[in-house]
């Protein structure tokens, strides 16, 4: 009986490892939209038994980054159009609302951590430094977040940005980096200010705005896959 429960910790441990490992490959891009998730492959690749893969694809499945079809597998999800811009929308919601919070409440260290993180975008926007931008713009966005002092908006936000990252890179070009340091320039002096309505109004005409490049972000992705 011990056997078994060991076996079975095991497999739990391996899994959540998988997950962890799928995830960050998923959200750096790694695996891209669209492909193949194969369990026999993953299983080599990870020095694992096909148990605990077949485990962690259904718990990305259910968290929405996988896909899998009946009799074709599992695929890395591949968001339509339609989905992507519904998604950007309650993110942008999501992100106004973290900044209308954060314009009240905001400590002043996180208000230092905040502008740091702006001056981080503004450096690696004027070197064309696409992952750093991308990184720090991350950044920017969780301190925001940490300020609004609401750990439900904070948990289910993070679940969607997980989902839209890897759109989000592929939208990171040096104009679209340019033009968010003013964006963000607006959204900081906003929150500094402590003025909640121009903070919020800011902060989702900002994300909302990156729904409009949702059809030529997959159109790039879909070239990718091609080549």
């Amino acid at each position: 009986m011990s056997e078994v429960m060991d076996d079975e910790r095991e497999t739990r441990l391996s899994a959540d490892n998988l997950i962890r490992l799928l995830e960050d490959d998923i959200l750096n891009s790694v695996l891209k939209p669209g492909d193949r998730l194969d369990e026999q492959s993953l299983a080599r690749r990870f020095e694992v038994s096909r148990t605990p893969v077949r485990e962690a694809l259904r718990h990305l499945a259910s968290s929405g980054l996988v896909d899998i079809r009946k009799n074709q597998g599992a695929t890395v999800k591949r968001l339509t159009t339609a989905e992507l811009i519904e998604m950007f929308q309650i993110m942008a919601e999501y992100e106004g609302l973290s900044a209308r919070l954060s314009a009240r409440r905001m400590t002043r260290d996180e208000l230092t951590e905040m502008r740091k993180w702006h001056d981080e975008c503004a450096a690696r926007a004027e070197k064309e430094d696409h992952d750093g931008f991308y990184e720090a713009n991350n950044l920017l966005h969780d301190t925001i977040f940490r300020g609004s002092r609401n750990v439900f908006l904070q948990v289910e936000s993070r679940k969607l940005r997980n989902r839209l990252n890897v759109y989000r890179r592929h939208i990171t070009t040096p104009r679209k980096m340019a033009k968010s340091v003013i964006e963000h320039r607006g959204i900081v002096d906003a929150i500094v200010a402590g003025d909640e309505e121009l903070a919020h109004s800011l902060m989702r005409q900002h994300v909302d705005l990156l729904a409009g490049a949702a059809a030529d972000v997959l159109l790039a992705l879909e070239t990718e896959n091609l080549e």
